[in-house]
């Protein structure tokens, strides 16, 4: 009989994505404060899986912008998209060796008339 084991995630996995976001905050106490949350991502240019930050930014593209050179995201990574009246900008790249996804959301006006 073949038993197949489960890979369960520890605590202990989340170790550098914590660290870089306690690096970050540490280096940067003056940046507008985000919803962050440490998720599974995939690293940049590779087909692996690691513990990465997610940083969402609700308040104003100069927030997004702020944190985009404090993390040292290339302007040219940042993309743009809409859905409804809502609209976002996404960065990503690392930061002390762990994937970053940097959202900047923002109101959108649908009306073509204006």
């Amino acid at each position: 009989m073949t038993t197949s084991i489960e890979t369960i995630a520890v605590a202990s996995d989340q170790v550098s994505a914590a660290s870089a976001l306690l690096a970050i905050l540490t280096a940067h106490p003056s940046l507008p404060a985000p919803d962050v949350q440490l998720k599974v991502t995939s690293v940049p240019g590779t087909y692996d899986w690691t513990w990465g930050l997610y940083i969402a930014l609700h308040y104003g593209l100069g927030q997004f912008e702020q944190w985009r050179a404090a993390l040292g995201l290339d302007p040219a990574t940042v993309e743009q998209k809409q859905h409804g009246t809502t609209a976002w900008l996404i960065a990503t790249g690392t930061h002390s060796g762990v994937p970053v996804e940097l959202y900047g959301f923002y109101p959108h006006d649908t009306d073509d008339e204006r």
